[in-house]
Order: C-alpha cells, then sequence, then structure tokens
C-alpha cells in the first residue's frame, strides 16, 4: 500500500485513475439505487453492451475519416442514449416482449462495435480494453466529461427525487396521481445510460453491472430508505473502486476485475454475516 501512495504522488495517471473511480461510484450509488429498486438491471445490461457499438464507431470516424474532435466516449455517450431511448419505448409501447429487445440490441451493439473495431487502422488496444476497463487509461479530457456527466446525473437524479422514487416504487399510484410516469421512465434510463458509460472506463462493459448493483445490495442490508441507500452505495462504490485500484497497483492486476472480486467478496461476507446473525439471535 505504501508503494501505491507513493506512485499516487508521483503519476499523473494513477491521480486521473482515482479521481475516475471517485466519480463513477457517486453516480453509481444515486442512479444504482434506482435501477435495484426498479429491477430493471437487464436493462442497464443491455445499454452497457450497446456501448461498443458507439466506442467502435467513434474510434472508426477518428482514425478512418479524420474526425479528430471526437473520442471514444462520445460515442459510448450517444450509443448509451438511444439504447435507452429504444429500450425504454419497447418496453411502454411495442407489443414485442421487453427482454426480446433487450438481447437483440444487446447483440446488435457488440456485433457493431465488433465490425467498426476490425476496419480501423492499428492497433485497438484501448478500444478492447473497454470491454474489461482499464481505468488507468483514463485521461484529463475524460475526466472532464466524467465531471459533467456526474453533475448532470446527480443533479436530476436527486432533483426529481420524489417523481423517480414514484415510478420506482409504485408505478401505478404514480400515473393515478397525474405522474407523467413514461416520461420519467425514459429519463430514469437516460440517467443509467450516462451512469454505465462511467463505469466503463472503470470496470468495462463486462462487469458494469456488477459495480452498479452490489454497492446498493449491499447497502439495502444496512439502510432503510432510498435516501440512505444511495449514500452508502455511493461511499461503497468509491471505497471499492480506490481499494482495488491500490490492491491491483503491486501485483499488477487488472483493476476493473480486482475491483469487482473485492465488492463481491464484501457482499458475500455482509451476507455470511446476516445468516450467522439470525441463526445466534
Amino acid at each position: 500500500m505504501s508503494e501505491f501512495l507513493h506512485a499516487v504522488a508521483e503519476h499523473a495517471f494513477l491521480q486521473h485513475a482515482l479521481l475516475a473511480g471517485v466519480l463513477a461510484g457517486i453516480a453509481c450509488g444515486v442512479v444504482g439505487s434506482y435501477v435495484v429498486v426498479r429491477r430493471i438491471t437487464a436493462i442497464a445490461g443491455g445499454i452497457a453492451h450497446c456501448v461498443l457499438g458507439g466506442l467502435g464507431a467513434a474510434r472508426y470516424l477518428q482514425v478512418v475519416h479524420g474526425w479528430t474532435w471526437i473520442q471514444p466516449i462520445h460515442g459510448a455517450v450517444a450509443a448509451a442514449i438511444v439504447a435507452a431511448v429504444v429500450i425504454g419505448l419497447v418496453s411502454l409501447r411495442a407489443r414485442e416482449r421487453e427482454d426480446t429487445a433487450i438481447g437483440a440490441l444487446w447483440a446488435l451493439g457488440m456485433a457493431t462495435g465488433i465490425l467498426f473495431i476490425s476496419r480501423t487502422p492499428g492497433y485497438n488496444e484501448d478500444l478492447m480494453s473497454y470491454l474489461f476497463g482499464n481505468i488507468l487509461l483514463v485521461r484529463s479530457t475524460d475526466l472532464w466529461l466524467m465531471v459533467l456527466l456526474d453533475l448532470v446525473v446527480v443533479g436530476i437524479g436527486l432533483l426529481l427525487y420524489p417523481q423517480l422514487q414514484a415510478v420506482c416504487f409504485d408505478e401505478e399510484f404514480a400515473r393515478l396521481r397525474g405522474l407523467k410516469v413514461e416520461l420519467y421512465y425514459l429519463l430514469l434510463l437516460c440517467l443509467t445510460a450516462l451512469t454505465v458509460v462511467l463505469l466503463v472506463s472503470v470496470v468495462g462493459i463486462v462487469m458494469v453491472i456488477a459495480l452498479l448493483t452490489i454497492p446498493v445490495a449491499i447497502a439495502g442490508h444496512v439502510v432503510h430508505t432510498l435516501r440512505q441507500m444511495m449514500v452508502v452505495a455511493s461511499l461503497l462504490a468509491m471505497a471499492f473502486t480506490t481499494t482495488g485500484l491500490a490492491l491491483s497497483y503491486g501485483p499488477d492486476l487488472p483493476a476493473g476485475a480486482t475491483t469487482i472480486v473485492l465488492a463481491g467478496a464484501v457482499y458475500l461476507l455482509v451476507l455470511a454475516g446476516r445468516w450467522l446473525v439470525r441463526k445466534l439471535a
């Protein structure tokens, strides 16, 4: 650990990585609480895998067509928002089964991203790292966009807390009270999409759902209100990303995978602790 702290003081890329983990953790706790309570984890997974299509398209336009102002994270934001809106509209309006639409977009997004990556000249290690995460590749320009996304996600999530809480807990009652349930549901999916983009840089597309849900699941065992769940889950997510980065630095392990293993281990310990308390009571 001392080696890691010494390295953080010297290397800017580690400072960027720590800040990225903190920024992602804040949005993770707020939006992840809504996702778990509303039980739309599968939708969040579909959105996450569509992100690869946007990443690949952005890099293709950047390299092949010279659109240097486009960065992969811009494509990720666009793809995530489009996927969220499409899945939401299919869920609300179309007769197609929701799980069918999620599965179709899931596969389409991944396939599109792979095609764009295959047609982009050069070695795409940084792009493929989005699959499993590489928080060490976060740049200062990415951090500014993450700050903006965080402000939007947390600001809307807290500003519209009563409406989103009503939609998550009792959709029918909210509709009877005159609340525009469909509008707020789509807004929640868009907030989820932006949070997914924040987390992709930290733990990757494959493991983004774990970090979105595990801190919330742990918080649900120790708090009793949605607001408390958001605060505790955010703190846990920030702790997991920071500790995961520190633990992975010395043995040169993937930071994203280390973070998820750490979060999963803590979750299992919490479950075991609760079981033990019930047995002894």
